[in-house]
């Protein structure tokens, strides 16, 4: 199988359901920000400081192309073909690792800037692009349906990626900079 098709060539490219749209569709726009995502996730995943958090991490990548072919799926059309779903413990799972992630990490008391560790770097450029596919998810929901589970997961994820943010800053023992506002 060849990997090019040549199908795309028109600026199209068809979604699951057999609709084609333009590559600059909303619908693509998001799954396609869940694509970037899932890449920024595997750089988190791949950093030495997150070795005992990696299946964690792989289950997140696993879930968000879950979330890609739900939101590349035709909402108009009645698909037949099998696409995995989403469940509300997903969303459990988040929330009980950023329970446990913050347990003696220091308290928060100011805004944090992005930074620190080039490995806390690269997962506060995750949380940024999780935080775009939600707001694309809610943008297309606007106009079309989307999971309302998907963008609580994308919400709930953006939450434990900052929660992870500063996991990764207390083991790695590296300063944690807060916004000190100019007045």
């Amino acid at each position: 199988m060849k990997i090019y098709t040549k199908t795309g060539d028109k600026g199209t490219t068809a979604l699951i359901g057999g609709t084609r749209v333009a590559k600059s569709h909303l619908r693509i726009e998001a799954y396609g920000t869940v694509d970037e995502l899932n890449s920024y996730i595997g750089l988190v995943r791949d950093q030495e400081v997150n070795a005992s958090r990696a299946a964690i991490l792989k289950e997140i990548q696993d879930r968000l192309f879950t979330i890609g072919s739900m939101l590349a799926t035709d909402p108009g059309k009645d698909v037949k073909m099998v696409t995995p779903d989403l469940h509300p413990e997903d969303v459990t799972l988040l929330e009980s690792e950023i329970d446990v992630m913050s347990e003696d990490v220091p308290p928060l008391r100011a805004f944090v800037l992005p930074g620190g560790h080039q490995s806390v770097s690269f997962c506060h450029v995750a949380r940024c692009v999780c935080r775009r596919a939600e707001r694309l998810a809610i943008r297309l929901q606007e106009e079309s349906p989307v999971e309302e589970l998907v963008i609580i997961y994308l919400n709930r994820l953006s939450d434990y990626l900052f929660a992870l943010c500063r996991r990764m800053t207390y083991e790695l023992q590296a300063e944690e900079i807060t916004w000190k506002p100019r007045v």
